[in-house]
């Protein structure tokens, strides 16, 4: 295991140990400026959805390639760890598809079931990463849950019910899969450096996603549209993904998924602030319930 991945050691200083907090922090919060980028793009040439995640997904493996190179220890990494690392790769590819899908129906509800990922991780972590739950982590799920709710449900008859039913159970599944990624990740942590994980798994995803795109799509590639999804999604994408799994590695993974609860509220300020959506007294407070969790989440982390 190199230096990096032992940043969280007992002895540290306070502010060494929130710095992985601080990371998936920041991570959460650019995820919420997608919608920025996802509009621009379309705004150029509209693409599917299947293109679009393979653009971004060949954007973090060529990033994380890059940042690997001083991290070659795949050649020593067991079996084992290498299908899990595999598996990383399918999930997120099916994470990606199953939540793009989602939105295409209605924000709202796909973004609420999709953020069922911090309970499904703190349900899956005691039994299948032997991690501890304190009273607070439970805490600070429940406030920053109800705090979703409280801003992303619609109003009543704003969707048809079946649009919402298959919103919801898209996703719920991308949920399942975004859940797997933060668990699996616990798995492969002494046999891939971050930047490894994070190139190794984009192999797999972005050949998985490729084969989604339909062929005409291939055949009306826009340039224009590709390149400045795949520049502007290095941050977002490529950046923030190594961030979030290095601060992963380094705290209860319940924790991690609690604080990408930040990225709903700060999705809900772009639409609000560069696409004139109103921002109700509800959406303010649900913002603020997450924003407490997050908090809860990071000041236990400090104190660790």
């Amino acid at each position: 295991m190199s230096a990096l991945e032992t940043a969280g050691s007992p002895g540290r200083s306070a502010a060494a140990r929130a710095l992985p907090y601080a990371a998936v922090a920041l991570a959460a919060c650019s995820w919420g400026s997608w919608a920025i980028l996802i509009r621009k793009t379309d705004a150029i040439a509209p693409m599917p959805t299947a293109l679009e995640s393979t653009v971004v997904m060949a954007v973090i493996t060529g990033v994380s390639a890059v940042t690997s190179l001083k991290d070659r220890t795949a050649g020593r990494a067991p079996i084992r760890a290498r299908a899990w690392v595999a598996w990383l790769g399918v999930s997120d590819a099916f994470n990606v598809l199953l939540f793009f899908a989602a939105y295409k129906i209605t924000i709202a509800v796909s973004v609420l079931a999709h953020y069922l990922t911090p309970i499904l991780v703190a349900l899956a972590s005691p039994l299948v990463l032997r991690e501890r739950v304190t009273a607070r982590t439970s805490l600070a799920v429940a406030i920053s849950f109800a705090g979703l709710a409280l801003m992303l449900v619609p109003a009543r008859g704003q969707v048809g019910v079946a649009a919402a039913l298959e919103s919801a159970a898209l996703g719920a599944g991308s949920a399942v899969f975004y859940a797997s990624n933060v668990v699996i990740n616990k798995f492969v942590v002494s046999a891939f450096s971050t930047s490894e994980t994070m190139f190794w798994h984009g192999v797999v995803a972005t050949p998985l996603l490729a084969a989604f795109v339909p062929r005409a799509a291939w055949l009306a590639l826009d340039a224009r549209a590709v390149a400045f999804l795949a520049v502007a999604s290095i941050g977002p994408g490529a950046l923030a993904g190594i961030g979030f799994v290095w601060g992963l590695r380094r705290m209860p993974a319940a924790h991690a998924s609690t604080l990408t609860l930040l990225e709903p509220p700060v999705a809900v300020l772009v639409a609000a602030g560069l696409y004139a959506e109103v921002l109700s007294a509800r959406a303010c407070a649900g913002g603020m319930l997450v924003l407490a969790g997050a908090l809860l989440v990071m000041t236990q982390g400090a104190r660790r």
